[in-house]
């Protein structure tokens, strides 16, 4: 049977059990985790930046250079975060936009 073939023989329903027995086999909460776990370095390095800028504000800082690479480090993770939510957006609009 040729590719097309079966791809015009597969029902809705044939798809969804596919995808459960997929999400069973490979750890679908994985990839939840790891984008929790994702989630949460943004945060910790958006609050270690914020803690540099308050040291910075009131003369606290003891090496100014570890500072602002902090502050370099949470930007820049705060970015590639972003990216990654719009890629995912523009994925799932996609998505949606496919005809069945």
């Amino acid at each position: 049977m040729s590719t097309i073939d079966q791809l015009s023989s597969t029902s809705t329903a044939n798809l969804l059990k596919q995808k459960d027995s997929v999400t069973k086999q490979n750890g679908g909460a994985a990839f939840a985790d790891h984008l929790k776990s994702a989630l949460n370095d943004v945060n910790d390095m958006q609050q270690k930046s914020e803690e540099a800028m308050a040291d910075i504000a009131t003369g606290q800082v003891t090496d100014l250079h570890q500072a602002a690479l902090a502050i370099g480090k949470a930007e820049t993770s705060m970015k590639l975060m972003l990216e990654i939510r719009n890629k995912a957006l523009n994925a799932y609009k996609e998505i949606g936009r496919t005809q069945l």
